[in-house]
């Protein structure tokens, strides 16, 4: 039987974390919490040994896999697919402004992702889950039988979570919420998937 395992991280805590502004496709970087995050994590995962690394381009996501990893960037496999869902007009913005000029999408995009349009040229789940899952599927076929590090972003993984757990888009908004540099980890026994951990952030 081949088992494949992915260990899927959220990247650290970002300035824009702090500030309570939306990144997407943007990016700010790593606080100096979100760097202790990510050395725990480290720490918890010393024991195994990973075949392969993949992570979003986005720094924050990179920088967050060097550190788990020790390794350099051109170690590590860069997947356009693996960026956070693409917000449109809300990157950079506040929260509070967002949640002021867009209240029903704002409330979609947490609550209820199938009915959520974007405002700009963004994204919705839909096209978000499509490409993640070819991502997933790449990582299954070229590394069956590994062990695998995939570090992503909060929607993103929520998103392949929901899916991979056999559920529709519509139950996404009864999710936990994905923390930063929290772990996540998915066991494909003949890409059948079993959830072994779900957003745990017990390291730090």
């Amino acid at each position: 039987m081949t088992t494949t395992t992915i260990y899927f991280v959220r990247h650290g805590q970002t300035q824009w974390n702090l500030e309570h502004k939306m990144q997407g496709h943007m990016d700010s970087p790593l606080t100096h919490e979100g760097r202790r995050q990510a050395a725990r994590l480290a720490d918890r995962l010393h024991n195994v040994k990973f075949d392969a690394i993949y992570a979003s381009p986005s720094p924050r996501a990179l920088t967050t896999a060097q550190i788990i990893s020790g390794s350099t960037a051109e170690n590590i496999v860069k997947l356009d697919e693996l960026k956070e869902i693409h917000m449109g007009h809300w990157e950079g913005q506040h929260v509070p402004a967002i949640q002021d000029e867009y209240a029903e999408e704002w409330e979609h995009f947490f609550k209820q992702p199938h009915l959520y349009r974007p405002s700009g040229q963004g994204e919705t789940y839909a096209e978000l889950l499509n490409r993640g899952v070819v991502a997933v599927e790449k990582i299954l076929q070229d590394c069956k039988g590994k062990n695998v590090l995939v570090v992503s972003h909060r929607m993103t993984l929520k998103t392949l979570m929901n899916h991979y757990s056999g559920m529709q888009l519509s139950d996404m908004g009864n999710l936990p919420d994905v923390p930063s540099a929290s772990l996540s980890k998915i066991v494909f026994h003949h890409s059948e998937p079993t959830i072994e951990l779900y957003g745990d952030s017990s390291h730090y």
